[in-house]
């Protein structure tokens, strides 16, 4: 059974066994003290994923890969960045990385890349539909707007959980969130990009009260930093 963990603002961990053995990957490890971890005391990791460029995204990416010696995915550009500050160039799935309607496999998942708005210095902002080794499908946003073509992604995938930033002013905010999750037809979202700054959204309570409204069979998984739970 895989498992989750959120250690704030957009920083995931999912595991997933796979043959046996237990599978990691992190996604924009942007590692605040109320997550509880450091780049040091995470653990094991297979695959670190990066939305875009932005500090409070990439996060503690290079040195989990060079400490527990993950690969690394992002889309070209932002990945040579990456290599610029540290990454050994042999971290990058794909070699360069890879782009918007790819898919890439390591260690059991699968990994297509997706547009998602917003700004970035090298690449383009994206998003990540995840297949984990025990076949549940999760979509991480990374910072975006509400966008039409979610709908295909609900069309092409059937998103078991949805990872969405609510906090507004850089993504979008509880309303937008809310109609994604029934553009998406997710069967669960937890929800992402607030609290972490003070010009954030401090609370999802506007964001569970739109969702009850635009996509009431939607189940909000609503975390703090530093929690787990399994997914079924």
């Amino acid at each position: 059974m895989s498992s989750i963990t959120w250690y704030g603002h957009s920083a995931f961990r999912i595991s997933s066994p796979q043959g046996g053995q237990e599978r990691h990957l992190c996604i924009d490890p942007f590692l605040t003290p109320a997550s509880g971890v450091t780049a040091d005391s995470m653990g094991p990791l297979d695959v670190v994923l990066v939305t875009h460029d932005h500090d409070d995204h990439v996060g503690e990416a290079v040195a989990l890969c060079r400490r527990s010696g993950a690969m690394l995915g992002a889309i070209v550009g932002t990945a040579e960045t990456l290599v610029a500050r540290g990454l050994p160039q042999e971290q990058l799935l794909n070699g360069i990385g890879f782009n918007m309607g790819g898919t890439v496999e390591h260690a059991g998942f699968a990994m297509t890349m997706v547009p998602a708005f917003h700004s970035s210095q090298s690449g383009c902002p994206a998003g990540y539909i995840i297949r984990t080794p025990d076949g549940l499908t999760i979509y991480h946003a990374g910072d975006t707007c509400v966008f039409s073509g979610m709908a295909l992604w609900g069309q092409l995938y059937a998103i078991d959980l949805a990872l969405l930033p609510v906090g507004g002013v850089f993504t979008m905010d509880a309303p937008q969130a809310a109609l994604a999750c029934a553009l998406l037809g997710c069967k669960r979202v937890i929800p992402m990009h607030w609290g972490t700054f003070p010009v954030l959204a401090q609370s999802t309570d506007a964001f569970k009260a739109e969702l009850a409204r635009r996509a009431p069979g939607c189940t909000c998984l609503d975390m703090v930093p530093g929690q787990s739970c399994q997914l079924r």
